[in-house]
C-alpha cells in the first residue's frame, strides 16, 4: 500500500500564474501517490501541461479575477462534491501576496480535506494546519515552492526547482 498523501494543488488564477506553480507542483508529485490541479478556467489549461498533474478540477472563483463571477451556492456545492469524492489526504493552496487562501480553504474544509497549507498574512483560524509566510519580495514561483519545502514537499532527485 502507498502511503503517499493524494495532494490537491490549488491555483486558481491566470495561466501564468499556474505556470508559475510548476516547481512546486514537481515536488509534490514527487511525493504523492496523486497530484490534482484546482484551477480557474483561465489557469485549466496551463495545469495539463505542467509535469506531474494527474487530474485538473475547474472552479471559477468569486474572489479571484479582475471580474470574479456572483458567488453561487450551486457552484460552491459542486466544488465541495468534487473535492469530496476525490478524498484528498492534502492541499496547498497557491496565492499571489495581495490573495487570500481563506476562502478555497473553507471550501476544502467542507470537503473533508484534513490538512490544508497556504501562505497567509491572515489569521487563518481552524482553516490551515500550515499558515506559512511568504518572504518579502519572493518570486511567485520561489514562493509556490517554499510553501511545498515547508509541507514536507522537495523536489525530486535532479530537479533544481526552476522554472521550465
Amino acid at each position: 500500500m502507498n502511503a503517499a498523501p493524494r495532494t490537491l494543488v490549488v491555483r486558481l488564477d491566470s495561466a501564468g500564474d499556474v505556470l508559475l506553480a510548476g516547481p512546486a507542483v514537481r515536488a509534490v508529485a514527487a511525493g504523492s501517490s496523486t497530484t490534482a490541479m484546482l484551477c480557474g478556467p483561465a489557469g485549466a489549461p496551463a495545469a495539463r501541461l505542467l509535469p506531474g498533474v494527474d487530474e485538473v478540477l475547474v472552479h471559477e472563483a468569486p474572489w479571484v479575477g479582475l471580474d470574479p463571477p456572483p458567488v453561487s451556492p450551486d457552484a460552491c456545492r459542486e466544488l465541495i462534491g468534487a473535492v469530496a469524492a476525490r478524498r484528498f489526504d492534502r492541499a496547498l493552496i497557491l496565492v499571489s501576496y495581495h490573495q487570500s487562501p481563506l476562502p478555497a480553504a473553507l471550501l476544502l474544509r467542507l470537503a473533508g480535506v484534513p490538512w490544508i497549507g497556504a501562505d497567509s498574512e491572515d489569521y487563518p483560524g481552524a482553516l490551515l494546519d500550515l499558515r506559512h509566510r511568504r518572504a518579502p519580495g519572493r518570486h511567485e514561483a520561489e514562493a509556490a515552492l517554499d510553501l511545498a519545502r515547508a509541507a514536507g514537499f522537495v523536489p525530486p532527485p535532479g530537479d533544481d526547482g526552476a522554472l521550465r
